[in-house]
């Protein structure tokens, strides 16, 4: 894909979380979903094939000693792993999720959150996740996701994941 066609397919992936989402049925999601008052509201965003999102866990978002909640992290990294597949215009299901909890993270402090995909073997894509922290990027929590494409999706349209190589 031309450099200035690249660049403006990505200006345009960026804003679809920040418009009105295509799927209302997903508009209740904890961790994603506007219209959820007791949700996390995170926006993600696809950059160079990558999903990104941030977060500031607070006060409710604690289990002890004011760090926050490992299944707070888990369904960060399960959501910024399974937006990548919305952002791609695909509808999936968390098949099967591991995280590795590397460094507590205390309330307060912000999040970067990225998915990638690794494989694709048929209906199954192979995911990757990470949440490090903003002030000086050390690893708080890593994810490997795999998720079962549903519906059909974007499966074969231009663009959509019958086109991601397998490796």
């Amino acid at each position: 894909m031309p450099g200035a066609l690249k660049h403006r397919w990505s200006i345009l992936r960026m804003t679809a979380m920040s418009e009105p989402r295509a799927r209302p049925d997903a508009n209740h999601c904890f961790v994603c979903g506007p219209d959820n008052p007791q949700g996390l509201r995170v926006r993600f965003r696809l950059e160079e094939d990558v999903c990104h999102a941030e977060f500031t866990p607070g006060p409710r978002h604690g289990g002890w000693a004011n760090l926050t909640h490992g299944g707070i992290l888990y369904s960060l990294l399960d959501d910024v792993m399974a937006n990548w597949l919305f952002l791609q215009g695909m509808r999936g299901h968390t098949a099967r999720c591991e995280i590795r909890y590397r460094k507590p993270l205390p309330l307060g402090t912000r999040v970067l959150l990225s998915g990638r995909p690794e494989q694709r073997r048929g209906r199954m894509i192979v995911m990757s996740g990470e949440a490090r922290r903003a002030d000086d990027q050390s690893l708080v929590a890593s994810a490997q996701g795999t998720f079962m494409v549903v519906e059909g999706g974007a499966r074969d349209q231009p663009g959509g994941a019958s086109k991601m190589p397998i490796s």
